[in-house]
């Protein structure tokens, strides 16, 4: 049996996300099928909207809706500490513990050289570079790249970068509430505020 086109192009399209197998990208296809077409055409004009309406933040590299995002731009956030996450994700896991009130730098990475990621391909660059504005008062980096082993690599690098640009800056690192090998948008907000506060100086 041959597939028509118009189900072969969506199914091509699901298996180019990640963790998406050529079966899961079936179900999903065949199931948007039986979808009302009302239904579809909000999911399609989401997706349309997805990139168009979103922007990221010039200052903490995370996305929203508004530049500065809303949390840098909330005035009740403590922006002399600020915490290194991998990923935008994080940022969503991290607040929703709801215990943590200072504010956020997104690498958009790790640095991996079997993938040839290197210091250069992430923003560490621009974390440095806030970090060279006295004005920004920056007291702490909380460094809560995830518990794998090209997540210590990284925050063991900027570690490293950050004693060597100041050595009066209090740089720490999430402490083992959450398990090796984990990632940080997949843990509970218990064990989030527990790693936070756990936390110990590099």
């Amino acid at each position: 049996m041959k597939i028509p086109k118009a189900i072969q192009n969506v199914i091509e399209s699901f298996e180019r996300l990640p963790g998406v197998g050529p079966k899961t990208a079936q179900r999903l296809t065949f199931y948007l099928l039986h979808v009302p077409q009302g239904e579809l055409d909000r999911f399609a004009s989401s997706m349309q909207k997805l990139k168009t309406d979103t922007v990221m933040c010039s200052i903490c590299f995370s996305v929203d809706e508004t530049d500065p995002c809303s949390i840098c731009s909330e005035k009740s956030r403590d922006s002399s500490i600020v915490c290194v996450v991998e990923q935008p994700l994080d940022v969503l896991a991290l607040e929703k513990s709801g215990k943590y009130r200072g504010v956020y730098h997104v690498l958009h990475g790790k640095i991996d050289p079997l993938n040839n990621i290197g210091p250069d391909e992430i923003r560490i660059g621009e974390l440095l570079n806030r970090l060279k504005n006295l004005e920004n008062g920056i007291k702490e980096i909380i460094l809560a790249t995830n518990p794998t082993m090209e997540g210590e690599a990284t925050a063991m690098y900027i570690a490293k970068q950050l004693k060597v640009q100041s050595e009066k800056l209090k740089v720490t690192r999430i402490g083992r509430g959450l398990p090796t090998g984990a990632d940080l948008e997949y843990a509970d907000p218990t064990t989030l505020e527990r790693a936070m506060d756990g936390r110990s100086e590099y």
